[in-house]
């Protein structure tokens, strides 16, 4: 599973790019058009679904999430690369587990390994 289509804010677009690259293997291609922009490419594949929730705090972010294949190797890879994480891995009762994280630039994300028999 990939996202559609997401904007990372990101203070050093090149210390960003290696970072997803290594936690994720996503690539990245300059953008030709008026202002710097990169395209990412996640992978393949059906995009993303969403959520609602009550807001936390004042100026809570939209937080991306990331299918992974397995959270714990998804963490060891996140951490090597540069990432915080900020909530540990956690089972989502009937749908999997997740763990969330700041990437190199401070920017929220989470990560989900569906698994319907996690409690």
């Amino acid at each position: 599973m990939r996202i559609v289509h997401f904007e990372l804010p990101a203070d050093d677009p090149a210390r960003c790019m290696r970072f997803y690259e290594r936690a994720f293997g996503w690539r990245f291609d300059k953008w030709d058009g008026p202002m710097e922009y990169w395209m990412v490419k996640t992978g393949d594949g059906p995009g993303i679904d969403g959520g609602l929730a009550r807001r936390e705090h004042p100026g809570q972010p939209c937080t991306n999430v990331v299918s992974v294949p397995n959270v714990d190797d998804s963490t060891k890879a996140i951490v090597a690369a540069g990432g915080t994480p900020t909530v540990p891995k956690m089972a989502v009762p009937g749908v999997g587990w997740a763990a969330y994280f700041t990437d190199t630039e401070g920017t929220p994300f989470g990560i989900i390994q569906f698994d319907p028999l996690a409690v």
